[in-house]
């Protein structure tokens, strides 16, 4: 135990200016998601474009993709989140539960990417990343990115993945020497709970209001 915590403070004292600057982006960018606040995009983006290149250099190769990701579904998750009804002058996309149907559409979305990268890490385990971890990774970047596909589109749902991504990642930073890292998934673990039950409450008014 004492061997843990001292590798976690060793960790905290290494973290850089720049992986400080992506980890309060970070919480701040889900704390306007849980708001359901426009700003969690623009400071989303900040954080993603900084974990880009924090996950190459530190051979979290799935994890980089999935930061690209994020990048280009922020992009879209903006403009579907100001679209105005023009008669109403309202913001079209509300926040909703997902159907039946789109559950399984989830599941085989988590499924198709998790072989894929888990596939592709296997790969570049062998030939180029001796340091990656197939399994966490592609279970971290498969969960993230169906997490980010819901949110886009406001899906209460999208809550559930973020969970599973942040446990994912808290051990999976930690193990690759971003401590600091970690700490913003625990805080995110955190915040994606308040936020499922926000957004659980506001699907439940939206649909009555309907």
């Amino acid at each position: 135990m004492q061997a843990f915590f001292l590798s976690f403070y060793n960790g905290l004292v290494q973290t850089t200016w720049i992986e400080m600057i992506a980890v309060f982006s970070g919480i701040i960018s889900v704390w306007y998601s849980k708001k359901e606040n426009i700003l969690v995009y623009p400071t989303g983006l900040l954080n993603t474009t900084i974990y880009i290149y924090i996950s190459v250099k530190g051979h979290l190769l799935g994890e980089a993709s999935v930061n690209m990701y994020y990048t280009v579904m922020s992009l879209y998750g903006w403009y579907l989140w100001t679209r105005v009804d023009p008669n109403k002058q309202t913001i079209i996309l509300q926040i909703t539960k997902s159907t039946v149907q789109d559950l399984r559409n989830q599941l085989l979305f988590f499924a198709g990417f998790y072989i894929v990268i888990y596939f592709s890490l296997v790969f570049l385990k062998r030939a180029f990343a001796p340091e990656a971890i197939p399994w966490a990774d592609a279970l971290a970047s498969a969960s993230a990115y169906t997490a980010m596909w819901l949110m886009a589109r406001k899906k209460v749902e999208s809550w559930f993945w973020w969970i599973i991504t942040n446990i994912a990642s808290i051990p999976l930073y930690f193990i690759k020497g971003y401590a600091f890292t970690s700490v913003q998934f625990i805080i995110l673990l955190i915040l994606a709970i308040a936020g499922w039950s926000s957004w659980l409450t506001k699907a439940k008014t939206n649909n009555s209001h309907a």
